[in-house]
C-alpha cells in the first residue's frame, strides 16, 4: 500500500481542491486563499501561486521577518458520482514567505516551509513528518487518475459490475451500484451499494505495481478477465 507520506505528496499534486489558512486572517472569504497553483520544491517545500493582491500575500509581506503560520487544507472528492463522495483529506502546516520573482505578473509565490502533515483517508489516518513528505513521490497514475475513473464508470460499467464475483460476500451480486472510486499504482478501489442503500469497498490489487497506462492497461484487462471467469 502507499505509505502516508506518497499519498499526501499525491494530494498536493493532484487537481484537488485545496484552501491556505493562514493564522489571524479570519477575515478573508474562502474563495480568496484558494491558490492558483501549487508544487512542492527538491527540499520538500510546498510553492503556491496567488494574485498579487490577495490577502495570503498581503498577509506574508506584512510578516516580514516574523514566523507565519499557515496550513494548506487539500480536499480529495471523488471524480465519479458515488454515496459519500470526499475519499479524504489532507493538511500540510508550515511557514509562510514570499518568494519574488517566481511568479507572472499580477501574481506571487508563496513558500510554504513544511513543519508537519496529516492526511486522512480512505487507507486510515496518519502523521507524516516533514523528512518522510520530502522523500515521497507522487502516485504515478495522479495526473490520469480523474479521467480514468471517469471513462470506467461511463465506458465499462458492466465490467465493472462483474468485479462483485470477485467479492467473497454475501449478496454481493445483487448490488444497487458498483462504482470505481480509486485508482493508483497499487490497484483499483470500488465502492459497492446494496439495496437496503448500505455501501461497503472493495480493494482489487494488481499483481504488482504499474508504472504507467501501459502497464495499467494489462493489469486492468487481467482484472476484468479473472472477474469474467
Amino acid at each position: 500500500m502507499p505509505s502516508a507520506a506518497e499519498r499526501t505528496r499525491t494530494l498536493v499534486h493532484s487537481t484537488c481542491s485545496s484552501v491556505l489558512l493562514i493564522t489571524g486572517l479570519e477575515g478573508a472569504r474562502p474563495e480568496q486563499l484558494v491558490p492558483r497553483l501549487r508544487n512542492v520544491g527538491p527540499e520538500g517545500d510546498l510553492f503556491l501561486l496567488f494574485p498579487a493582491d490577495s490577502p495570503a500575500v498581503r498577509a506574508a509581506t506584512h510578516a516580514q521577518d516574523d514566523e507565519l503560520s499557515a496550513v494548506l487544507e487539500i480536499t480529495d472528492v471523488a471524480p465519479v458520482s458515488v454515496p459519500h463522495r470526499i475519499r479524504g483529506r489532507a493538511w500540510v502546516t508550515g511557514w509562510l514567505t514570499r518568494v519574488p520573482g517566481l511568479a507572472p505578473p499580477g501574481s506571487m509565490t508563496l513558500r510554504l516551509e513544511v513543519n508537519e502533515a496529516y492526511v486522512d483517508d480512505l487507507w486510515g489516518a496518519s502523521a507524516v513528518e516533514p523528512e518522510a513528505f520530502a522523500a515521497a513521490l507522487p502516485d504515478p497514475l495522479v495526473a490520469d487518475e480523474t479521467e480514468l475513473l471517469q471513462h470506467l464508470h461511463a465506458h465499462h460499467g458492466e465490467q465493472v459490475r462483474s468485479l462483485c464475483g470477485l467479492v467473497a460476500r454475501e449478496g454481493s451480486g445483487g448490488m444497487k451500484s458498483v462504482t470505481p472510486l480509486a485508482l493508483d499504482r497499487f490497484g483499483l478501489r470500488v465502492r459497492f451499494q446494496d439495496t437496503s442503500g448500505h455501501c461497503f469497498d472493495a480493494r482489487f490489487e494488481f499483481p504488482e505495481p504499474v508504472t504507467g497506462l501501459g502497464p495499467l492497461r494489462r493489469a486492468m484487462r487481467r482484472l476484468f478477465e479473472a472477474a469474467a471467469d
